[in-house]
């Protein structure tokens, strides 16, 4: 014989409400679907108390092309959506260097604005331009995964913005699952190469999917000189942007810098 049990009183319970994780700063930001690399650097980068990060996914191909880059353009609204204007975001950000290179800065900034009207955002490019004027880099040495004709429209875009690369290297990797699993003491060697040069100021290395962030501090106490990569840049834009002032003396010279007063 079956039994037929009865449900469950559920009782109601009192509950009360805070401003939840991120009290200080709501950030959005777009990562592209074949970094192996951004959430965990940058998850380190912005480990501050009242802060939270929420991402979003975009397609792209693995194959860094200025075409392959390009196609992307279509592919930033559908991501930007995903983070809902009734999230509160304080800063966005689109997590591709060479994508921001090749897209173009502005009109990444127009695609956010149209959907996050009156939040700053920002782009590894973006970034780097203000990290590197903090930190008073005039003369900079770059790095990047690229092949030469992505790498030379980066050159050509901090030339424009009154940056002079003097010195250039790459690793020539176009697949950016390979980038991804570029070990950090290489890119700690190649940023030291760079960076040894007398005519360079400071070291930009650049691409989302390369672990360049854990190598930066060991990288200035060789050189003397500032050093930052994308995810480095962009965190600290972010926050930035976000209003968040905190500095922090354990992530490079750049974490203890602020915006000018019309960053």
């Amino acid at each position: 014989m079956s039994v037929v049990s009865r449900p469950v009183r559920v009782d109601r319970l009192e509950f009360t409400t805070d401003a939840g994780a991120a009290e200080r700063a709501r950030i959005g930001l777009l990562v592209l679907e074949s970094d192996q690399t951004m959430e965990w650097e940058v998850r380190q980068l912005t480990d501050l108390e009242g802060v939270s990060v929420y991402h979003s996914r975009l397609a792209n191909d693995l194959i860094v092309t200025p075409e392959t880059l390009a196609r992307m353009e279509e592919e930033l609204p559908k991501a930007t959506k995903l983070l809902p204007d009734y999230m509160g975001l304080k800063a966005i950000g689109y997590g591709c260097t060479s994508g921001s290179t090749i897209i173009g800065e502005d009109r990444v900034a127009e695609i956010f604005a149209g959907f996050h009207p009156g939040v700053p955002s920002t782009n590894p490019l973006t970034a780097a331009k203000a990290a590197l004027q903090v930190l008073g880099v005039k003369r900079l040495g770059l790095l990047t995964p690229y092949s030469p004709d992505v790498t030379e429209a980066m050159q050509a875009n901090f030339n424009s913005a009154g940056i002079k690369v003097t010195v250039v290297g790459s690793f020539y990797e176009e697949n950016d699952l390979v980038v991804g699993k570029i070990d950090p003491q290489s890119i700690l060697s190649a940023t030291i190469t760079l960076g040894q040069n007398e005519d360079v100021d400071g070291v930009f290395v650049s691409c989302t999917s390369l672990r360049a962030a854990g190598i930066i501090q060991q990288a200035e106490e060789t050189l003397g000189k500032p050093v930052t990569a994308s995810n480095h840049a962009l965190a600290w834009h972010l926050l930035r942007l976000a209003g968040i002032k905190d500095m922090r003396e354990d992530t490079g010279m750049l974490y203890c810098q602020q915006l000018p007063s019309n960053g």
